[in-house]
């Protein structure tokens, strides 16, 4: 049974950080190119960060140099540590699995981790 399990969400001040961790099992991840997205009340879900199966990285404009992907193979897990949070960076953050040859046919979300961030 394939499985994403977000954590690490929560209520953070402005300019604080957090460390956001999603738990694959069910699949090979390294098979997987692996991303994280994001959705604020009443916006598009969008693209925020993406790392390949061969570690290649892109992030969106609006994270760059405050966030950054990772992901460790060995413990089947994908992590998003995140900096200088913003207020707009208030958001549901969810992790997806797409398979790195089949593409969008095979492609798995996580339920979903709510970030807060708030003074």
């Amino acid at each position: 049974q394939v499985q994403l399990v977000e954590s690490g969400g929560g209520l953070v001040q402005p300019g604080g950080s957090l460390r956001l961790s999603c738990a694959v099992s069910g699949f090979i991840l390294t098979h997987y190119n692996m991303y994280w997205h994001r959705q604020a009340p009443g916006k598009w879900r969008e693209l925020v960060a993406s790392i390949s199966i061969n570690f290649s990285r892109m992030y969106a404009d609006s994270v760059k140099g405050r966030f950054t992907i990772a992901r460790d193979n060995a413990m089947n897990t994908v992590h998003l540590q995140m900096n200088s949070l913003k207020f707009e960076d208030t958001a549901v953050y969810y992790c997806r699995a797409e398979h790195a040859t089949l593409g969008s046919q095979v492609t798995y979300w996580g339920q979903g981790t709510q970030v807060t961030v708030s003074s």
